[in-house]
């Protein structure tokens, strides 16, 4: 299994917008609202809110590519740009989707690996992201992967509000 993982840019928002709705209608449209999935997908991902998120320079997009076919993507936040005010010490990681057809061969890791060898990169001290709470076989991998659940906060599908666990694992 040959895996590349590349940064994107912004001539790759159709691409990335076209994966994102697919990897998270995939993972998310049997557990929420038809109208509420329909709502977040076209706010979170319409193009502009893409093209400004991959222009960011505390945001950074990378896509994984298993035997030449693109399976999933990362995307990291620092500083202004995280969704929680953690710190400077701290690398966000705000999206690790993998498209179905691809899931349980590793490709996860690897997104997360590529996460941790950024912050290490950059001196983080800690790492963390939000994972919905019913979202169990996300939770036990980063537990797996070192991450502890340190607190929740809110997050909006469509005019659902759901709550997501914060996880950090700190960098050794």
């Amino acid at each position: 299994m040959s895996v590349v993982i590349n940064e994107c840019t912004v001539e790759d928002v159709k691409t990335l917008q076209e994966i994102s709705y697919n990897t998270f209608h995939e993972t998310f449209s049997n557990m929420n609202s038809e109208e509420n999935m329909k709502a977040y997908l076209e706010n979170a991902f319409n193009t502009k809110k893409l093209e400004e998120e991959i222009s960011n320079p505390a945001s950074t997009f990378y896509f994984l590519y298993c035997n030449g076919e693109l399976a999933g993507y990362l995307k990291i936040n620092v500083d202004e740009a995280q969704t929680e005010d953690m710190g400077e010490e701290a690398l966000e990681i705000e999206r690790i989707y993998i498209s179905e057809e691809f899931q349980k061969n590793g490709l996860g890791k690897c997104l997360l690996k590529k996460g941790l060898e950024v912050a290490k990169d950059q001196n983080k001290r800690k790492i963390w992201l939000g994972v919905w709470e019913y979202n169990t076989g996300a939770i036990r991998f980063y537990q797996r992967m070192g991450f502890v659940k340190t607190g929740s906060h809110s997050f909006y599908m469509g005019d659902e509000q759901q709550t997501d666990f914060i996880m950090v694992k700190t960098m050794a």
